[in-house]
């Protein structure tokens, strides 16, 4: 259960949960964890003949949707359901080719989610953009990669806080 008491899947089963989801599955995608608090989680990538690209190494698709979702979780799990909470945009830099697992690290701080939360207070829009790295299994960074997150406070929780 989410810090906030409103979400009911534990980070273990949701963790279960995207690596069964026939995308991830099918991409190779694997979620190692969601910290018990939701300020973590761990993704891998497994290289194969279905998530290379013709020369062999990991293809960019893959690499982009192994960190498409995850930053958006972590902040919509320590908000609760009174955001709306969604991924709007993504960069990525590939710097090297990506071989065997590749792995990114998503956090976002308790004191980071506070901060979004007081900015999206009262319905006001927020962007706001994270950064992980895409590594090998020696620790190389294989891609650097830029998420875009929107939050904003529910229109009916700023409507009956106005009343």
């Amino acid at each position: 259960m989410s810090h906030t008491g409103c979400m009911r899947i534990t980070p273990r089963r949701l963790a279960v949960g995207m690596s069964l989801w026939i995308p991830n599955l099918f991409s190779g995608i694997r979620v190692r964890r969601f910290s018990p608090d939701w300020t973590h989680a761990t993704v891998e990538l497994h290289v194969n003949v279905f998530t290379r690209n013709y020369v062999k190494t990991a293809f960019g698709g893959s690499m982009s949707a192994m960190t498409d979702p995850y930053f958006f979780m972590l902040v919509m799990h320590q908000l609760g359901r009174d955001y709306v909470v969604w991924d709007t945009r993504g960069e990525i830099e590939f710097l090297k080719p990506g071989r065997g697992v590749l792995t990114a690290e998503f956090s976002v701080p308790k004191e980071r989610a506070a901060d979004i939360r007081e900015r999206a207070h009262g319905g006001a829009k927020v962007l706001e953009w994270f950064e992980t790295e895409i590594t090998d299994r020696h620790g190389d960074v294989v891609a650097r990669v830029r998420r875009e997150v929107y939050v904003r406070e529910k229109k009916r929780v700023t409507a009956a806080r106005d009343t």
